[in-house]
C-alpha cells in the first residue's frame, strides 16, 4: 500500500502550497531591499514562476505586499511602538522612537512605501499606519505633559518629518549613515523645548 501513486489533486495542492511559499520569500527579499514598487516579473523571476501564477495565488500586487506585510514591516514597526511604550522617561522615549522609526526608514525601503501610503487599498498597509499615527500624537502628547516638546511640535508636524524623511530616502539620494544620524540628532533637537 505504501507504493500507491499520490493522488492527482494532492499532488497539484503540494506544489501550489510550494509555490506560495516561494513566492512569499521571493516578494520579501525584493520588497525588503528594493521597496514594494518592485515589478512581480522580478519576484516571479527569483520563486522561480510564472507572473501569472503570482496572480493565481495572490491576486496581484496588493494581495502579495498583504501575504508578506506583516514579516515585512509590521513586525518591526510594532516592535518599535512596543519598545519605546516600556521607556519611563519621556525625552528618552522621543529620542529612541524618532530614531528607531529614522533608522527603519533608512534600511528598509518597503517601510517608506508603507509610511507614505503608497497603495491605499491595502487594508493591512492602512492598519500598520493606523497604529503608527495614534502612537505619534500619544508621543506627542506625553512629550507635551512633560514639557519635553516645543509647544508648537504636534502630531501632524512629526508624521510630516516621517513622510518627508520617506520621500527623500525614496526618491533622492541616500545619504551615507553617519549623515543620516547627524540629522537624525538636528531633527531631535529641533523639536525639543529649548
Amino acid at each position: 500500500m505504501a507504493d500507491e501513486p499520490e493522488p492527482a489533486g494532492s499532488r497539484l495542492r503540494a506544489d501550489a502550497k510550494r509555490n506560495a511559499g516561494q513566492i512569499r520569500r521571493a516578494a520579501i527579499d525584493a520588497f525588503r531591499g528594493r521597496g514594494l514598487a518592485v515589478p512581480l516579473e522580478d519576484v516571479a523571476k527569483a520563486a522561480g514562476v510564472s507572473k501569472a501564477t503570482v496572480f493565481n495565488r495572490f491576486g496581484g500586487r496588493v494581495g502579495l505586499i498583504e501575504a508578506v506585510i506583516e514579516e515585512l514591516v509590521a513586525s518591526e514597526l510594532y516592535a518599535i511602538v512596543d519598545r519605546a511604550r516600556t521607556i519611563a522617561n519621556v525625552g528618552e522615549r522621543i529620542a529612541y522612537y524618532i530614531a528607531a522609526i529614522r533608522e527603519l526608514q533608512y534600511h528598509q525601503p518597503a517601510a517608506n512605501d508603507v509610511l507614505l501610503q503608497l497603495y491605499p487599498e491595502s487594508q493591512q498597509l492602512m492598519a500598520i499606519c493606523h497604529v503608527a499615527g495614534e502612537f505619534n500624537a500619544e508621543l506627542i502628547a506625553a512629550g507635551h505633559a512633560s514639557g519635553e516638546l516645543r509647544p508648537d511640535f504636534r502630531a501632524d508636524d512629526l508624521e510630516a518629518l516621517v513622510h518627508d524623511g520617506a520621500l527623500a530616502l525614496k526618491y533622492g539620494t541616500r545619504p551615507p549613515a553617519a549623515d543620516y544620524d547627524r540629522r537624525t540628532t538636528f531633527l531631535l533637537d529641533g523639536i525639543r523645548r529649548s
